[in-house]
């Protein structure tokens, strides 16, 4: 272990460097040249010019919940952001100040002391970066619209290592939902609303006929429901569970519970957003697949149902402040979405790899006629074609511009890519430290 300005750098070997190669998805296990554990900005911008330098593939960890585990290089630079997981709040302006190594379990402790909080995701072990710059979807959004909606600017580093504060223009929208793909994130300013500290989760469990009658019913108050109501649902095999997520004053009370054996659980803010935490969550392989219904016929709901006897399938209601947000304001895409649609498994044993892969794709396959986009941070394998479904082409082709300008040559490419307009092979660009030896031997220009 060695250290550099306030980084600590680890190699293989070296005491702390497996735990920090540790991703969310065990399925993947890969090992870093070196992992540069990172105190500030300015040794991230050391980092990412350090790489480039060296020829080195780089990949950026906070909380490390990638689907497809692209925090962690193989071979390359793994710039660890978890040493940078500070949070300050400013109750009066209601801000919050946020590092970009944080968790959202960390941001929610901190502002919830006053009785605030902002738009951030469903588990507090996830990384506030990762969820933000893919757009972000939490139980406030009906209300206050994604965690992207909520940032008033971002201090980012490019792959040229400058450290800039992008608060409007272009960069500004591209970073409202691009993901990782313009350079690295170490703080963000979030604004916050006066939410309380309490929730309330109400399912209502359905067996049989029942079940198709009832989400008909679910579905069709969901349309009208107050903002801060965001309706759920789960299917497994034989079992149907329909219900909300109800956020801020006021109560509701729906129908569709009707004819199900139904739960209350009263809670704290707090505990909604550990609720769907994982222990030992290093410790499972994971694969999942994802659709944006902008409706749900009747078939939908048929199809929904069957789902869940392959394996795990939910629903989470959008619409409200999300929709409210104009379409080309922000790079997120989709707003016009009614609800999302996942199936997933996790299970430990790599033999079963390729049987539990194939479960969740046909579970989604029968929700793909309905489909309407995906959500970005929701993608996993799909490569090209995934990022193509999670933007519309209007905003690829701005989010491909934006590309162009700050990171010419994929120096960010381990993410959902957004890929430059002009092929790698041609820009002196290797993304490998085995490619960039090659180019070397052969005389070719490295990257700058």
């Amino acid at each position: 272990m060695t250290t550099t300005g306030t980084a600590e750098v680890l190699r293989p070997g070296d005491r702390g460097y497996d735990d920090a190669r540790q991703v969310w998805n065990a399925m993947f296990d890969r090992r870093p040249a070196m992992i540069v554990r990172c105190g500030s900005a300015q040794d991230v911008a050391a980092a990412v010019r350090s790489a480039r330098e060296r020829g080195l593939e780089v990949s950026v960890r906070c909380g490390g919940h990638s689907a497809a585990g692209f925090g962690v290089t193989d071979g390359g630079m793994m710039i660890d952001l978890t040493p940078m997981g500070r949070v300050s709040v400013d109750p009066v302006r209601r801000r919050a100040y946020v590092q970009g190594g944080a968790l959202l379990g960390a941001l929610d402790d901190a502002v919830q002391r006053y009785g605030l909080a902002t738009t951030a995701g469903n588990v507090s072990h996830t990384g506030v970066g990762g969820l933000t710059l893919g757009g972000g979807m939490g139980w406030l959004a009906r209300q206050h619209g994604l965690a992207c909606d909520n940032v008033l600017s971002y201090d980012l580093v490019t792959a040229d290592g400058e450290v800039l504060r992008v608060s409007d223009g272009d960069l500004f929208w591209g970073l409202k939902g691009g993901g990782g793909n313009f350079g690295i994130v170490t703080g963000f300013e979030f604004a916050l609303h006066d939410t309380g500290t309490s929730a309330l989760v109400v399912e209502a469990v359905f067996t049989g006929d029942a079940r198709h009658a009832a989400m008909r019913r679910w579905r069709d108050e969901h349309l009208t429901a107050p903002r801060q109501a965001t309706f759920t649902a789960s299917s497994g095999p034989g079992t149907l569970t329909l219900g909300y997520v109800w956020t801020g004053p006021g109560s509701f009370s729906p129908a569709f519970v009707q004819g199900g054996a139904v739960t209350r659980q009263p809670m704290s803010y707090l505990r909604l957003q550990r609720r769907d935490d994982t222990s030992g969550r290093h410790a499972l392989r994971r694969y999942g697949r994802s659709h944006y219904l902008k409706s749900m016929p009747d078939a939908a709901v048929d199809a929904f149902i069957a789902a869940g006897e392959h394996c795990g399938a939910g629903l989470q209601g959008y619409g409200g402040a999300i929709a409210d947000v104009p379409q080309d304001a922000t790079a997120f895409g989709h707003r016009d979405t009614m609800f999302e649609f996942g199936a997933g498994t996790s299970w430990t044993d790599p033999a079963q790899d390729d049987d539990r892969r194939a479960v969740a794709r046909a579970a989604a396959a029968l929700l793909e006629p309905f489909s309407g986009g995906v959500y970005v941070n929701s993608l996993g394998d799909e490569g090209a074609a995934g990022v193509r479904r999670a933007y519309p082409p209007a905003k690829l082709a701005r989010l491909t511009a934006l590309k162009d300008r700050y990171d010419p040559d994929n120096v960010f490419h381990l993410n959902q890519n957004i890929k430059p307009s002009r092929d790698a092979s041609r820009t002196g660009s290797c993304h490998t430290p085995q490619a960039c030896a090659a180019r070397s031997a052969s005389g070719a220009p490295q990257s700058r």
